[in-house]
């Protein structure tokens, strides 16, 4: 494949790195991290214990295992063609898919690596569940499952930062407390629960960065939901996301499970209002929504952390 033009103005080239690298989206990688240490801080802190250390760890590991994940599927898209019209892709950029192929695995075996460290001082059960949610990342975009091009990436990203990641990180940072038996066993309803909004609003993000590239899927093959649905109908559906990711982190304070501090991530809301307003206006033009994953992206953070403070701030309520 040919490199960009080394010729191309500085400035240009600058701007394609920042793009290829996107480091804003690194923020889906750190934020079951942040939502567990909430959890721990918060409604959580009477049982378990949360574990600094063990939280710059997880959080490096998450970095490293996403940014395997971000290479590897920039890797397999240019074997299919379908970022032929991508300039920022990092083959592209850089004509060496091998090399970019071997940096993924760097990433992957440091990240697991690290994981190995969390796993040693917590449960090895964490391991089993950081392997089981890599295979969904490449499922999502790997040969020969190629799962992303049936429209069933959005199921498998809300799987692995869901449940998945969730239950990882709070088994992890929670340690030793709850592997010596003194927060008693992790209930994987609590986790299910404390990871389903979030990783709604994650999902949110890949399902908006479809919208700019429909005829370049539907020319190599690739079924994604916003193809599927029509512009229109998807646009329709990003509300709902929203709505949805709000709930599930509403529900259980009207049920008296968590704090009522938690509600501070309906706050995000009006975060999302722009996102909503682009695309129920450009949803068919490619140009005006192509950073829609980046409005959506900011939706996802604010909704996160917000979540995680709020759950932190119930601890406090707690102990006074």
């Amino acid at each position: 494949m040919k490199p960009v033009d080394p010729e191309d103005a500085p400035e240009q080239r600058q701007h394609l790195w920042r793009a290829a690298v996107k480091w804003p989206m690194y923020a889906v990688a750190v934020m079951p991290a942040l939502v567990a240490a909430g959890w721990l801080l918060g409604p959580g802190h009477t049982a378990w214990r949360l574990q600094p250390r063990q939280l710059v760890l997880f959080l490096l590991a998450a970095v490293l295992l996403l940014a395997w994940e971000n290479l590897c599927n920039d890797y397999f898209d240019a074997q299919t063609g379908i970022d032929i019209h991508k300039p920022h892709s990092l083959i592209q950029l850089t004509g060496a898919p091998g090399v970019v192929f071997v940096a993924a695995q760097i990433c992957f075996v440091s990240g697991l690596l690290l994981m190995v460290q969390v796993a040693v001082n917590s449960s090895w059960w964490l391991l089993v569940l950081v392997l089981v949610a890599c295979c969904c990342g490449y499922l999502y975009q790997g040969p020969p499952f190629r799962l992303g091009y049936q429209g069933l990436g959005e199921p498998l990203c809300w799987l692995a930062f869901g449940p998945l990641a969730t239950t990882a990180a709070l088994v992890g940072l929670g340690a030793p407390a709850l592997g010596s038996g003194g927060g008693g066993p992790l209930d994987p309803f609590l986790a299910c629960q404390l990871g389903c909004g979030p990783a709604l609003a994650t999902t949110l993000v890949l399902f908006c960065s479809h919208f700019h590239q429909v005829d370049d899927d539907l020319a190599h093959g690739k079924r994604s939901p916003v193809q599927r649905l029509g512009t229109a109908r998807a646009a329709a559906l990003v509300p709902w996301f929203v709505i949805l990711a709000l709930l599930a982190e509403a529900a259980p304070v009207i049920r008296g499970l968590w704090p009522s501090t938690a509600l501070l991530s309906l706050v995000s809301l009006p975060v999302a209002v722009p996102l909503i307003r682009l695309l129920r206006r450009y949803h068919n033009q490619p140009e005006p929504v192509r950073h829609s994953k980046f409005l959506a992206l900011r939706f996802q953070m604010a909704n996160g952390v917000l979540f995680a403070c709020g759950l932190a701030l119930g601890g406090l309520t707690v102990s006074s």
